[in-house]
């Protein structure tokens, strides 16, 4: 009976000791556990934090996009821009979204190009202009050199230094329809009815006559 009696007290004391562990160890692996997510918790957060800081420097750092107009400033030495060209490239840079100083730096990079260009251009029409005068039915041909001559003599009394300027710079000087006009003047004042340089009513008589042969519809 007593043999009896201590084993079942041995195997109550080790089911009580075994119950008692138990609750240890699970007392330790929740705690275990609530310290993981913790620390979950915290690097969940960190990572967070860092991603809006990255978020908020790439929105710092990312270019604005294109301004509500654009202000373009001709780089020193270089003639100013043509409103209509810059027009045209406002609504380029606009439809891409460049900011204003990237926008500058490509048009600042073009103009050189565009001067080039743009001289070549007026060359080419200079020269095509001279070669369509030369062989004008009117004024052309063998008596070329002395109609430019007549022609000459209305530009040198109704022309002004800014009309010279205007002529050589732009080539017009060279289009037939200007040499026409200046020839036609030119004879107009040649047939004895203008003195060269003379005044009162000699003077008013070629001006006279210059205003009918260039304005015939007029009185």
């Amino acid at each position: 009976m007593s043999e009896t009696l201590m084993t079942e007290a041995t195997a109550a004391t080790t089911t009580e000791g075994q119950a008692a562990s138990q609750t240890t160890e699970t007392t330790a692996t929740a705690a275990e556990t609530e310290g993981q997510q913790q620390q979950a918790t915290e690097a969940q957060n960190t990572e967070a934090s860092a991603a809006d800081g990255a978020n908020t420097e790439g929105e710092q750092d990312k270019p604005q996009g294109a301004p509500e107009k654009y202000e373009f400033k001709a780089a020193e030495g270089q003639p100013e821009f043509d409103p209509k060209t810059i027009e045209q490239f406002s609504e380029v840079a606009k439809e891409l979204n460049l900011p204003q100083d990237a926008a500058q730096k490509v048009l600042d990079k073009m103009a050189p190009v565009l001067a080039a260009r743009q001289a070549e251009a007026i060359e080419a029409a200079r020269t095509q202009w001279a070669d369509t005068a030369k062989a004008d039915k009117e004024f052309g041909g063998d008596k070329l050199t002395a109609n430019l001559a007549v022609a000459k003599k209305a530009l040198d009394q109704f022309g002004t230094p800014e009309l010279r300027t205007l002529l050589n710079e732009s080539g017009l000087g060279n289009h037939p329809e200007v040499i026409r006009v200046l020839y036609r003047a030119g004879k107009a004042i040649s047939e004895d009815r203008f003195v060269s340089g003379g005044s009162g009513a000699g003077g008013q008589q070629g001006q006279r006559d210059l205003a009918t042969a260039l304005y015939p519809n007029q009185k």
